[in-house]
């Protein structure tokens, strides 16, 4: 990790990564699906387990996963034992000017200290005409049922710790602005959700989050920082439990998306 990059917010623990693990191709990036092609050399920016990674290589001819943690990567080569993987930061990829026809990053630039120069980077390895992808989510635009203060409250904390560690949890909305300021001229926008309604998926998100806010490096870094008590993380915590278990529960989370043309 370099001086330019921010202080990754979630840390590792075993409940972030059965979040990052849950994610693929379908349910994660089905907004640059109609751009590949089976010609196509792809990096993977910030691939985490590489879930994601394994369904873009089933449709391109050649993927490069990078990361700027080490300790995922061994699980990535599992998920896709075709990908070269390696360790990189996104503010210094180490491959040469047009190196790749897509650059495609998940939820990387709301954890970056720098998104633009991210970006700029993202476009000098990405090859004339080729595509630049990013997806983000938006903290502030997640909406939820029933209405519980504590996920609120939640809500408010993930934001105070993420903002300092440098990063940006509204990151969805900026994806444009920060496109155009990296220089890119054509830029396409979307946005698309996650929803968790039906009781599995309840369980599933709730439980996740109920295990994420009193044991991962949200909840170490909270309580270390000021920001929070073990008590109130363990309200917090309870509180999803109580969101997972009603049957009326409704959980949807917001992200931005940008297809630039480099």
């Amino acid at each position: 990790m370099t001086q330019d990059q921010a202080r990754y917010t979630h840390g590792f623990h075993g409940s972030v990564l059965r979040s990052h693990t849950w994610r693929t191709v379908e349910n994660s990036a089905a907004y640059l699906l109609p751009e590949l092609k089976p010609e196509h050399e792809l990096l993977d920016v910030g691939c985490g387990p590489g879930t994601i990674t394994a369904g873009l290589a089933e449709r391109v001819g050649r993927v490069v996963g990078v990361d700027s943690a080490d300790e995922v990567l061994e699980q990535a080569r599992a998920a896709a034992p075709g990908v070269a993987f390696q360790v990189a930061d996104v503010h210094e990829l180490p491959f040469p000017d047009d190196s790749f026809d897509v650059v495609h990053a998940h939820q990387v630039l709301q954890h970056v200290a720098d998104p633009v120069r991210a970006l700029r980077e993202m476009r000098r390895v990405c090859r004339p005409g080729g595509i630049v992808a990013a997806r983000d989510s938006d903290y502030a635009g997640f909406t939820w049922f029933p209405v519980l203060p504590e996920l609120e409250e939640w809500n408010a904390l993930y934001h105070r710790v993420a903002r300092a560690n440098g990063g940006a949890p509204d990151a969805g909305r900026e994806l444009r602005a920060w496109a155009r300021q990296a220089g890119f001229a054509e830029v396409r926008s979307s946005s698309s959700t996650w929803c968790f309604a039906d009781d599995e998926d309840r369980a599933w998100w709730g439980g996740m989050w109920a295990e994420r806010i009193v044991a991962s490096g949200i909840a170490k870094q909270a309580v270390a920082e000021g920001f929070a008590t073990e008590e109130d993380l363990g309200r917090l915590s309870e509180a999803w439990q109580r969101w997972a278990a009603d049957a009326d529960g409704w959980f949807s989370v917001l992200h931005g998306e940008i297809v630039c043309r480099a």
